[in-house]
């Protein structure tokens, strides 16, 4: 049965509403906020040393994790794909862990894991420090950001199949070759669009990297902990409405590039 024009239209007006509410409103909210002392403003407090080390620091948590995650998400996926081995189910278990894990109970256990009285806490006693550090922030960012790569590059796999694979075999490739010459280009376009839902989870991580950062300017402040630290701690809601915003920025490009990926991909 075909709905009504009525029925249609009033569908469509209640899903636009829903959505301006959740999201567009708060979002119009923001811009409002950040912008009403003028554009100045805004640039004089996403340039002050703290939000600067803050945006460099994100940028370099991205830097170490996408390559990261990148080797071992297409390592996981062809092995996934591609063998059949005992606890390949657990493994497929374990990739989709982050998604039902919350990134608080993450952080905890990192906390148990490599803090000073944890499993590893030894390497603090040797100078390593991991929690309250960079490398407990990666750790905890790699955690989350970990099944991007491979549940994107897994479907391409099972599309492709391993025809090609084989006929490279055949006439004597290497696995390196036929990796490099064969899958890779054939991924391509599924790893990519990992690679950027994996930039735009570690940039807008919190949960997990707020409990093993000490949040502390030119150590281990991110641009979502500027945020949270500008409003809670220091009260000062217009910085933290300016931090948002530049965050937003960043999630918009991550977002625009996603889609012209995901349009290309479907062209191919």
């Amino acid at each position: 049965m075909k709905p009504s024009a009525l029925t249609r239209i009033s569908l469509r007006t209640v899903a636009l509403g829903y959505l301006f509410v959740l999201l567009l409103l708060p979002l119009i909210i923001i811009l409002w906020r950040t912008f009403e002392n003028g554009i100045d403003a805004f640039i004089d407090s996403i340039t002050t040393p703290a939000a600067i080390s803050a945006f460099q620091l994100s940028l370099l948590i991205v830097a170490i994790v996408v390559p990261v995650n990148v080797v071992f998400g297409v390592v996981t996926a062809i092995a996934l794909v591609r063998g059949r081995f005992p606890g390949r189910n657990l493994v497929q278990g374990i990739v989709d862990l982050p998604f039902a894990v919350s990134p608080v109970v993450v952080g905890v256990s990192l906390i148990l894991l490599w803090g000073a009285g944890g499993w590893f806490g030894g390497l603090e006693n040797a100078g390593v420090k991991v929690i309250f550090n960079l490398p407990g922030m990666v750790i905890a960012t790699i955690f989350v950001t970990l099944p991007f790569v491979v549940r994107e590059v897994e479907p391409v796999l099972h599309e492709i199949g391993d025809d090609q694979e084989q006929a490279a075999a055949t006439l004597g490739a290497s696995r390196w070759q036929t990796f490099w010459r064969i899958t890779l280009p054939a991924i391509r376009w599924g790893l990519t669009y990992g690679v950027v839902l994996t930039v735009a989870r570690a940039l807008g991580e919190f949960g997990a990297v707020i409990m093993v950062s000490s949040a502390l300017p030119g150590q281990s402040l991110t641009l979502t902990l500027l945020v949270h630290g500008r409003y809670i701690n220091d009260h000062n809601s217009f910085g933290a409405y300016c931090a948002a915003t530049l965050l937003m920025g960043i999630a918009l490009v991550t977002l625009l590039l996603m889609t012209l990926l995901e349009r290309k991909r479907g062209a191919k």
